[in-house]
């Protein structure tokens, strides 16, 4: 696999990175956050598809501290339950910084001026939100991101657009929550939110049980949209 080594911002060490390069020169980049599972076959394929769309794609492995290289399968029970142990460890505020230095080595692999967008999944779409918050990220987008209510605090701090996906029958993330989320959200001049009634949380993985192929398509077309005009 193409791998790259990141330097953490405090330069105490590196982590490992999936990344996917263009035929030609980049449009932009986009950090792939992870969910739960690792930079698994999945992640991998969605950077593989950003790349034949023009961008470079890089996922970095946030578990490294815990467990490097972790490669989950969510419809395996043993490993389903292994990965929310693994996030139940993961310190969320380290990942950021992780991400931002990832953002760092994206963006110094582009030509001058170059854009750099981020789009994470499950606990990636919360760490998604918190990217938007908390670094000089170009364009963000969340999908079926966890506890986002918890976060609307530091909403404030967010610059540049954001675009969330909500899965409507999200078992994780509760019809009130959701309220909760839109209420904190629904004016605020940067942030986009689409519902998707009747979904359940990680319809739009690329493989597996979960998935769910229209919302999947409408969301990342949704997606592809929004990185065209945020990262050009």
């Amino acid at each position: 696999m193409p791998m790259i080594d990141i330097p953490t911002l405090e330069h105490d060490g590196a982590f490992g990175a999936y990344l996917a390069e263009p035929a030609g020169t980049p449009k932009g980049a986009i950090v792939v956050i992870q969910e739960i599972f690792g930079v698994n076959e999945g992640i991998r394929r969605k950077c593989d598809h950003w790349a034949r769309l023009g961008y470079l794609a890089v996922a970095p492995d946030l578990f490294w501290r815990l467990q490097p290289g972790v490669e989950l399968d969510p419809d395996v029970p043993e490993q389903f339950q292994e990965a929310l142990g693994l996030m139940q460890k993961f310190n969320q505020d380290q990942g950021i910084r992780d991400i931002e230095a990832t953002i760092r080595a994206a963006r110094a692999r582009l030509p001058e001026g170059g854009k750099v967008g981020a789009v994470g999944y499950c606990l990636g779409g919360r760490l998604a939100y918190m990217t938007a918050a908390r670094t000089d990220i170009d364009a963000t987008v969340g999908y079926y991101g966890v506890n986002l209510d918890a976060l609307l605090g530091e909403k404030h701090a967010i610059a540049h657009p954001l675009l969330l996906h909500i899965a409507g029958a999200d078992h994780f993330v509760t019809p009130d929550k959701q309220k909760i989320i839109h209420e904190g959200l629904d004016d605020h001049p940067r942030v986009t939110i689409h519902d998707y009634p009747g979904e359940d949380h990680g319809f739009a993985v690329e493989m597996g049980n979960r998935r769910s192929e229209r919302a999947a398509q409408l969301a990342d077309s949704r997606t592809e949209a929004f990185f065209a005009e945020n990262l050009r």
